[in-house]
């Protein structure tokens, strides 16, 4: 396999020989795989066939199982994979080498965990990489989705399990477009789509945790420029109700639902121990700036879904068009 992938704003070149990896890889990419021809890689991932540890003699202890020397880190089982990864900066561009040389109990986890093997290399291989050089780019990971309706552009926001895929999925399948339903990058202003299948309750597909199946995004466009962010919360029963967010209320709303992502939770120490070891990018993802300077610039609303969201996302973002519309014209 030797394929691009624009995730999260960077050209991402993989090159992996192995079969059975290869269809892995394949299957994150969720449809989104392009020829890479001559396209020059931002991120090169290179799968290797050998599964001999990195020599690190030399190397300066840096965290348990990473090691550093000038601009290269070494991450022994990187976020549980079981893959020891060696990241090179290098010549404006990240080079990601890689081998499978887990430890017993994670080869034993990826025989019998199959869906948790299958995320986990997903991330080690194919979005951890490229969120962190997307934030040595002045690009923060926020926990949302931008989708068209129409001329419009709403950012989705919240917690997972509020029903943010259900809505981007029904919007795509009606025509329109969307970047990602579940993670990006922002600089405050674009919105750049991480690559990864939807996850959603019932229907054909792999097999995932809690009870949800795979599928690819329909619609997918690398990047959307958001007009207005939209936090999502369920309600236990009711009708959906929308109420006006001040930009402080709205920044904490994408914030906290960031840091609850369960997709993230190792992307914080993957990303500290790169900007430690290397020197480049923030010692710390600076979400919350970024976010303040987003929604400085959106107007926002808090939409609170009903029991029975089955209005759809674009009656739902009329809802809270008309919301804003009324407050605007309170003096």
């Amino acid at each position: 396999m030797q394929a691009l992938l624009i995730q999260a704003g960077q050209r991402l070149v993989v090159d992996c020989p192995s079969p059975s990896l290869s269809r892995l890889l394949s299957e994150g990419g969720a449809g989104a795989w392009r020829p890479s021809g001559t396209d020059t890689a931002d991120v090169r991932v290179e799968v290797q066939s050998h599964n001999r540890p990195f020599d690190v003699r030399g190397w300066a202890p840096l965290c348990r199982g990473g090691y550093a020397r000038d601009d290269a880190v070494v991450l022994s089982n990187a976020c549980g994979s079981g893959f020891d990864l060696r990241l090179t900066v290098a010549a404006r561009r990240l080079l990601v080498e890689a081998r499978w040389s887990p430890p017993a109990r994670e080869r034993l986890a990826a025989r019998l965990l199959r869906s948790r093997f299958h995320l986990l290399a997903r991330a080690a291989l194919l979005q951890y990489p490229a969120l962190w050089w997307a934030g040595c780019r002045g690009r923060v990971p926020v926990h949302a989705g931008a989708v068209t309706l129409g001329t419009a552009v709403p950012l989705l926001a919240g917690p997972g399990g509020v029903g943010r895929s259900t809505l981007v999925l029904g919007a795509v399948t009606a025509g329109e477009r969307a970047c990602s339903d579940n993670l990006c990058v922002t600089d405050g202003v674009d919105v750049h789509g991480l690559v990864e299948p939807m996850r959603l309750q019932g229907g054909r597909g792999r097999h995932m945790s809690y009870g949800r199946t795979e599928r690819p995004l329909l619609g997918r466009v690398d990047a959307l420029r958001p007009d207005r962010l939209v936090v999502l919360r369920k309600a236990v029963a009711g009708r959906p109700t929308v109420r006006p967010l001040e930009p402080g209320q709205a920044a904490r709303s994408l914030v906290t639902a960031t840091y609850l992502a369960g997709e993230l939770r190792r992307y914080w120490p993957f990303a500290a121990a790169l900007a430690l070891g290397t020197g480049r990018g923030p010692a710390h993802p600076p979400v919350e700036s970024v976010a303040l300077r987003l929604v400085r610039r959106l107007p926002a609303v808090e939409l609170t879904l009903g029991d029975r969201p089955e209005e759809g996302l674009a009656a739902l973002y009329r809802l809270a068009s008309e919301t804003l519309e009324r407050a605007e014209a309170t003096p």
